[in-house]
């Protein structure tokens, strides 16, 4: 065991050394008499930890950009040093996208002998969050041993290392390995303290093998600073480099992976405690083309048994676009077999519309009645006229409207449908050419409800009017507005506002929304940044807990929940919505751009999302808006724009006006 390996010199050495250390920490424990035996197991420690960083220590390079973006959006970038790892002796090396968010126009890496040597970007790993780097040396260079994930196990040592500080062994931080298989199956997670500067470098375990890659991951997003939030928190992440070293040769060749899409949208929200049951397959997605549909169960992918949605996520999390999955479904009786090939896009989906609004009665009786017919909608030029009842499409009978929704949501846009209508005592069946969603706000709305319900004086309501609630387990605060009219049998459209930096007036933003709150049936959720001068990107959890709990607390129309706000708060609407597409319907963003870094989901049929954005003339964040746009319109999300012009304010009446009719159109079928 002793002998070195001709291949890689001197590494067996350093694994053996270890072996003894930890024999001899638990001889030391054991054996050794009481008084003193703790600081012998300690420096016996510190020295296992030292064998291990020097054995990781010859593939660990220090990484210079020089160049590039100053900012990204409101991100203060950093030009320091970072770090990587060679994986290959030929001149790759591996580091965090993190890294090489401002564009550097050049990149040095420092070799663990000193020596410089000109990089360039070969491929990158969007699932994973990583960049390969080649470089051209005369230096010999050291690839690392890495574990394999079966020698993995939570409650190891793990060491996390950088180099971007002078000195012959890289800096380091040591901790266990506290979770396997985070961020749905690609991450090892740390409680080491992880920061930028070893963003790129190796977290190896105490026999100073490579267990992964450091990078700044989220569950939330994909974005390249996702997770970076976190540093030094006591959560970190590294890509198994045994995972990376599987697809290296692709990745030499120049191939960028990408993460598998399968093309389906799962029934509810509750991804714990409900099955994988497809509620929507996109046309034209791998699903689709093999075979899969509305009402499918999925019990097995990749292997795995699945009985909860977030098992399926676990199982598809760790592949890429042009994997084959073998997926199985029950459907009905039976169970069916899918071989699935992932793909890294899809056709842009554009959500078919029908031309109605619905009216918001509850009654008993089957279908829906129209509330509203669009003007040029493929209902009118079918002859759908207000008052009729819808009773089926295409001989499935209309439950609800939100059931209507879903069942437009399996089809193109543009597709010939047939719908029963009840008029009267006559029945027709309409044949209806669908459309795409309109993004014209109508002058003029009927009232959505015949005859809301009234108060019973006895009946016991939650708090109206000016709510002031505090979440036992978050500093920040939220104000309520509850209109006085608010009865539990009329679902209420909820408006989250997120204010600009500075804070808000309290007094001003309820006196614009308390009468249109309660004349549309509407609930106004204030949250409060901790620090009134901005929000921070780890607050969108405090925000949608906000929602949650006054969700628990009042019936609420899913359909009309938005994410309002100006400026920064704007921005930070459209990461909550692209966060919790389970819970927002619509973004309304005054003065507001997408966030520089952060990249639009594709559009989904089940979570249907709808914009609203102001671009006044002297906009601030004119040309970043309009990109914004031009991206949400690329992805076929229905973009509604308004020029409020240059003097106008989000507060005037008339921009309030516009708002509330266009969140009163989110329910369009």
């Amino acid at each position: 065991m002793w002998i070195s390996n001709p291949g890689r010199p001197g590494r067996n050495i350093h694994q053996g050394r270890n072996l003894l250390v930890q024999s001899l920490i638990l001889i030391v424990a054991l054996l050794a008499p009481p008084s003193g035996w703790a600081d012998d197991v300690i420096e016996l420690e510190e020295l296992a930890i030292r064998s291990a960083v020097e054995r990781a220590a010859p593939s660990v390079v220090r990484i210079e950009t020089f160049g590039g973006l100053e900012r990204v959006g409101r991100l203060l970038v950093s030009t320091g040093p970072t770090t990587g790892l060679i994986v290959s002796a030929d001149g790759y090396v591996l580091a965090s996208a993190f890294n090489f968010v401002q564009q550097p126009s050049s990149i040095l890496v420092v070799l663990p002998g000193g020596s410089r040597a000109a990089a360039e970007i070969v491929a990158r790993d969007h699932a994973r969050m990583l960049v390969l780097l080649k470089i051209t040396t005369d230096e010999k260079l050291q690839e690392p041993d890495y574990a394999s994930r079966d020698e993995m196990a939570v409650g190891q040592w793990s060491i996390a290392l950088g180099r971007t500080f002078p000195g012959e062994l890289p800096s380091l931080s040591v901790g266990i390995v506290s979770a396997l298989n985070r961020i749905w199956g690609k991450a090892i997670q740390t409680d080491a303290k992880i920061s930028p500067n070893n963003y790129g470098g190796p977290l190896i375990d105490i026999q100073g093998r490579v267990l992964g890659v450091l990078v700044p991951l989220s569950p939330q997003s994909q974005h390249q600073v996702a997770g970076a939030e976190w540093y030094d928190s006591g959560i970190g992440f590294a890509i198994p480099l045994a995972d990376v070293m599987a697809r290296l040769n692709v990745m030499k060749q120049g191939q960028d992976l990408r993460p598998g899409i399968m093309g389906i949208s799962l029934k509810g929200n509750d991804l714990y405690g409900q099955p994988a049951e497809i509620a929507a397959c996109q046309p034209n997605s791998p699903a689709a083309e093999a075979g899969l549909r509305k009402g499918d169960i999925i019990i097995r992918a990749n292997g795995q048994s699945i009985e909860r949605q977030a098992q399926l996520k676990h199982a598809l999390g760790p592949l890429y676009a042009g994997d084959e999955v073998l997926v199985v479904v029950a459907r009905q009786d039976e169970h069916v077999d899918a071989v699935i090939k992932l793909t890294d896009k899809l056709i842009p989906y554009e959500h078919p519309f029908l031309g109605v609004l619905p009216l918001r009665d509850a009654d008993d009786a089957a279908g829906i009645v129209v509330r509203f017919v669009y003007a040029g909608s493929p209902a009118e030029a079918a002859g759908i006229q207000v008052a009729d009842r819808l009773l089926s499409m295409n001989g499935q009978p209309v439950q609800s409207a939100h059931a209507f929704s879903e069942s437009l949501a399996t089809l193109d846009d543009r597709q010939n449908v047939n719908v029963d209508v009840q008029r009267g005592d006559e029945r027709l069946t309409l044949s209806i050419n669908l459309g795409i969603l309109p993004t014209e706000i109508p002058a003029d709305l009927p009232a959505a409800w015949r005859d809301p319900a009234a108060h019973n004086p006895e009946q016991d309501l939650p708090p109206l009017g000016v709510v002031d609630i505090k979440l036992n387990e978050q500093p920040n605060e939220y104000l309520a507005y509850v209109p006085d009219n608010y009865h539990p049998d009329v679902p209420h459209g909820l408006v989250i506002w997120l204010h600009e930096p500075g804070g808000f007036n309290k007094e001003a933003l309820v006196a614009g929304w308390k009468d249109r709150c309660a004349q549309n049936h509407l609930i106004l959720l204030a949250p409060q940044a901790q620090d009134a001068a901005k929000w921070q990107r780890t607050e969108l959890e405090f925000i949608h807990k906000a929602a949650a709990d006054l969700v628990s607390h009042y019936e609420i129309d899913p359909s009309r929940v938005v994410a309002h706000g100006y400026r920064a708060g704007g921005s930070l609407c459209y990461i909550l919505a692209f966060a919790h597409r389970e819970l927002i319907r619509g973004v309304a963003a005054v003065d507001a751009a997408i966030p520089f870094l952060v990249r639009p989901p594709a559009n989904d049929p089940l979570y249907r999302l709808s914009f609203y954005t102001t671009v006044a003339a002297d906009a601030e964040f004119g040309t970043r808006i309009q990109a914004s746009i031009d991206r949400l319109l690329e992805l076929k999300y229905p973009v509604t724009v308004h020029d409020q012009g240059a003097e106008a304010s989000y507060l005037d009446d008339a921009a309030i006006d516009q708002l509330v009719r266009w969140i009163d159109t989110l329910d369009r079928i």
